[in-house]
């Protein structure tokens, strides 16, 4: 059933070309994933092949249309803005601090894109998102990270200190169904994850232990 979330709240699953090798289990847990209540997917693949990415994202955008759930693009302007030309509006961007400008980022993809912004543990990064038109803040790692191990660590109360620029606050890193209710209480609005989701087991199941975690309601 088509619905529209607020894409402002909720569990917020990144993709991983390692443990989704391929499109076939690519696209079938991601519909997974989707079908328990997303809040956003972003799709993140590092890889050189364009061709693939594109048949990828473009993929996983009619899946998230389908849905009613934006897709984010991981540090691909170019992409994003192909995607949001040809696929739909619902398609986003997500910049860490060494992928682009955003400022570049919010021109190429409008007023209405949802661009999102990598942080780390620095508030001073925050603010300079914030005035260059980020739609939501990401801040991490909070908790041990098997994707991003090197990432430096960040303190919970940051996220509560995050609360004066007025933007969804992002937390990620080591967020499961044992961590991500510390990351909410502490003001987290988005909880992201990538093993937590599309590690080994159903998608769905995964997502909906999560949300029982945080005490949300399933979205269906």
């Amino acid at each position: 059933m088509n619905r529209t979330p607020d894409w402002t709240r909720g569990i917020y699953a990144i993709t991983d070309a390692t443990l989704l090798p391929d499109d076939a289990h690519l696209f079938a847990a991601c519909e997974r994933a989707l079908e328990a209540g997303l809040a956003l997917l972003q799709y993140r693949d590092k890889s050189a092949d364009a061709g693939k990415r594109w048949r990828q994202a473009s993929g996983l955008a009619a899946r998230c249309h389908a849905a009613g759930v934006p897709l984010i693009v991981n540090d691909d302007i170019a992409l994003a803005a192909r995607l949001r030309s040809r696929v739909g509006s619902h398609v986003g961007l997500h910049l860490g601090q060494r992928d682009g400008s955003l400022r570049d980022a919010r021109q190429a993809l409008g007023a209405e894109a949802i661009i999102g912004a990598t942080c780390h543990a620095r508030l001073d990064l925050a603010e300079r998102a914030a005035a260059e038109g980020a739609s939501y803040l990401a801040f991490g790692r909070f908790f041990a990270s098997r994707t991003k191990p090197e990432a430096p660590p960040a303190s919970l109360d940051l996220l509560g200190k995050a609360a004066r620029f007025g933007l969804p606050r992002v937390a990620i890193g080591g967020l499961d169904v044992h961590t991500m209710r510390l990351a909410r209480e502490a003001g987290a609005d988005l909880l992201a994850t990538v093993h937590a989701v599309f590690g080994p087991g159903d998608p769905a199941a995964a997502v909906r232990a999560l949300q029982a975690s945080l005490g949300d309601a399933a979205q269906r």
